[in-house]
């Protein structure tokens, strides 16, 4: 084939649109073994939300799935072994699925969304499975790791990029109008919002049911979340102590804590969820990752979704819903503060977030990106929304996505 005919082929290829199908998470747990899946494998936890997005959808051919993409920051042990395939294996997918492993740090589903969805946007997939698992229990952060001691003796990061608790009250020294009473003030706004969607039936809806068996227990089945923590208040939270500097701003109750829990999701082309008759809750518009100082990583969702936007021709005021990932109260606030957006604007995180519910690293993008679904299903007003997350060593991702449900769908794809 001539250069001129490959230019002509690439020139002509058409990039199709990509839609998220569903999407499904385990109960999340806190980590250590006092928590609920304390003995419980990570890769059995991606196992149950496999099955059931597949029962979810039984329209969807389990051989028409073309890839599970499955992250872990910590790819060892139950988390190693090339998770997206051995979990789609012991799921009991036909063994002509392939899959692989992948990691971003916090953006490892998220990573394994883009990822997955660019191929079918490329036309190299219909429909893939991408999600992410972290069980902190067994696999303490930063456990096992060999951090290359260049990093220091030459000063490319400054230590405090090694510690993510460090990073936060970095960001509070670079944002000082972010007061300790500001970011208590937002994570108790997190237990109510999470709170009440749990009364109003918004989470539930999502949740797969595990079975796990602690020695002193048996088996107990869990249908919620472990790490939330009802009836917290701004006088509770400030008897806390700032365990990663002395008289500093960010504690326990300001932060998402160490926990254990899975998530997977449904992603195809248009074209193939009309013919498999898969709902459609989102389409993804665009994506962007960008880095910033290790040192504040807090900050990476700033410059990824100005790029997000910008490759969608779109500006923060056409984003109607927010699903901000809360690593730290001070890194959410910093994003808000940039964009001018108010602390308690209802765009924002209307679910609560992992503040309350828990961020179990790798797992949490999928977290976002089924509850902005949920939320656009409940309110078709809104257009576009977004899913961001700071990433470790300095990095943020962001998403946007349209809501099937309003009434312009799709007239400026």
């Amino acid at each position: 084939m001539s250069p001129q005919s490959v230019n002509t082929r690439q020139a002509t290829r058409q990039v199709r649109d990509v839609v998220f199908v569903d999407g499904v998470r385990t109960p999340f747990g806190k980590a250590g073994d006092k928590g609920i899946y304390h003995g419980t494998r990570a890769d059995d936890l991606v196992v149950k939300c496999i099955r059931d997005l597949m029962r979810r959808n039984p329209s969807l051919p389990a051989e028409r799935i073309d890839e599970v993409a499955i992250a872990a920051t910590t790819q060892t042990g139950d988390q190693g072994l090339t998770i997206g395939r051995t979990a789609a294996m012991l799921a009991g997918l036909p063994q002509s699925v392939p899959g692989f492993a992948i990691d971003r740090m916090c953006a490892g589903a998220m990573t394994a969304v883009t990822t997955t969805a660019g191929s079918i946007a490329f036309g190299a997939y219909d429909v893939v499975i991408a999600g992410g698992v972290e069980h902190m229990g067994n696999h303490p952060m930063g456990a096992g790791a060999d951090p290359n001691p260049r990093f220091l003796s030459e000063r490319i990061v400054d230590p405090a990029a090694l510690n993510m608790g460090n990073t936060a009250e970095n960001l509070h020294d670079r944002f000082p109008a972010i007061t300790k009473e500001r970011a208590d003030r937002y994570a108790v706004a997190s237990q109510e919002k999470l709170a009440a969607a749990y009364r109003a039936g918004q989470i539930q809806p999502d949740m797969v049911p595990v079975a796990a068996r602690r020695p002193e227990e048996g088996w107990k089945l869990h249908t919620a979340d472990e790490p939330p923590r009802p009836g917290t208040t701004i006088d509770s939270l400030a008897e806390l102590r700032t365990p990663f500097r002395a008289h500093g701003r960010v504690t326990a109750g300001n932060a998402a804590g160490l926990n254990d829990g899975a998530t997977a999701a449904i992603l195809a082309s248009a074209d193939a969820a009309e013919e498999l008759g898969l709902p459609v809750k989102m389409r993804l518009v665009s994506y962007a990752f960008a880095g910033v100082e290790p040192q504040v990583m807090g900050i990476g969702p700033v410059p990824s979704t100005e790029k997000a936007l910008a490759q969608a021709g779109l500006g923060i005021g056409d984003i109607g819903l927010f699903e901000i990932n809360e690593a730290f109260a001070v890194q959410v606030l910093s994003f808000l503060d940039h964009f001018g957006i108010d602390q308690e604007d209802d765009r924002v995180n209307r679910y609560g977030g992992a503040i309350a519910v828990g961020h179990p690293l790798a797992s949490s993008g999928v977290r976002l990106m089924t509850q902005l679904a949920r939320q656009f299903e409940e309110d078709p007003s809104v257009r576009y929304g977004l899913t961001t997350m700071c990433i470790g060593l300095g990095m943020g991702g962001t998403v946007v996505w349209e809501n099937p449900h309003h009434a312009d769908f799709g007239k400026d794809a």
